[in-house]
């Protein structure tokens, strides 16, 4: 027998050996299995737990480039545009729940097609140019690829969100190769992640159901946030001598691992001729957020 033993191999030599792991990219049908039974709930959850490993390791990577950004600016004395940087790994059972919910077979393909908010990380920074500057300093590595763009900063929910939404795919390094992983990244500023907490907590206080007074409340909080923001900013820009002025995303590139133009809209006939990665239209695909107060609608489609 080889060194590396077959699994049916090794349960009919020694049935009570543990069977070997399946690699941690290997697809999984876990939609035959029975969840009311809590047998089969626990094979379901470590099959999930075995499959989001990758998520938890793009994570990683993308927290480290973050880590060795705010070190850099710490050693060499610049203005740092990062406040501070949180992450979060969705776990099996929001995962089982989700894909319910949306009718969807578990199946480990599925769910990676489903559920582009497996991995997120969330940016905060101070000023909103400090927003677009974060966005610029990530996505410059060769090795980080734009799957979408939506700028609810430029383009607000109706609500008042506010916030810039990235979906990238960085590389994985597994002993089976490379395996490129999304990882959905959220870059704010402190009053809009303060209005996106104040959110959450209402809507998770009235399960969603909420007061007509209080969901006007919060449209006139999200308006009083963005002037802020903008005194804010102006104040920043005036300091600074006018750098970092009218800042937006407005497309992106085609070159893989690229990022967007930054510096005001572009002319249409620039946006007609990407034809690779570019920014979705946020009129048109809700984000997904970091919370799991409620669900926003299906998965976002993926730009080739």
């Amino acid at each position: 027998m080889t060194e590396i033993e077959t699994e049916s191999a090794r349960s009919a030599t020694n049935p009570g050996a543990t069977p070997l792991l399946r690699p941690l990219t290997g697809p999984i049908d876990l939609s035959q299995i029975d969840l009311d039974m809590n047998e089969g709930l626990r094979e379901v959850r470590e099959g999930l737990t075995r499959f989001l490993m990758p998520y938890k390791f793009a994570i990683d990577e993308v927290m480290t480039k973050l880590n060795i950004l705010q070190e850099e600016f710490t050693q060499t004395g610049e203005y740092n545009p990062i406040e501070h940087v949180s992450s979060r790994l969705k776990d099996p059972d929001s995962i089982i729940e989700k894909m319910r919910r949306r009718g969807v077979p578990l199946q480990t393909d599925q769910v990676r097609e489903t559920i582009t908010d497996i991995a997120g990380v969330r940016v905060v920074c101070a000023f909103i140019s400090d927003v677009y500057r974060v966005f610029e300093l990530l996505t410059a590595h060769n090795d980080v690829t734009i799957y979408q763009v939506k700028d609810y900063i430029e383009h607000p929910k109706p609500n008042g969100y506010r916030s810039l939404h990235l979906l990238l795919e960085v590389p994985v390094f597994l002993s089976s190769g490379p395996v490129q992983t999304i990882v959905e990244v959220q870059i704010r500023t402190i009053a809009m992640d303060f209005w996106a907490s104040l959110e959450h907590k209402i809507y998770y206080k009235y399960d969603t159901e909420v007061p007509a007074h209080l969901l006007q409340g919060l449209s006139d909080a999200a308006e009083q946030a963005g002037q802020l923001d903008a005194t804010m900013e102006g104040l920043h820009i005036a300091i600074r001598g006018g750098q970092n002025a009218g800042r937006s995303v407005v497309a992106v590139p085609e070159q893989s691992g690229q990022h967007a133009a930054i510096g005001g809209p572009a002319p249409a006939s620039t946006n007609a001729q990407q034809q690779g990665k570019h920014a979705a239209d946020p009129a048109t695909t809700e984000p997904i957020p970091l919370t799991e107060e409620k669900d926003r609608g299906p998965a976002v489609r993926r730009i080739a």
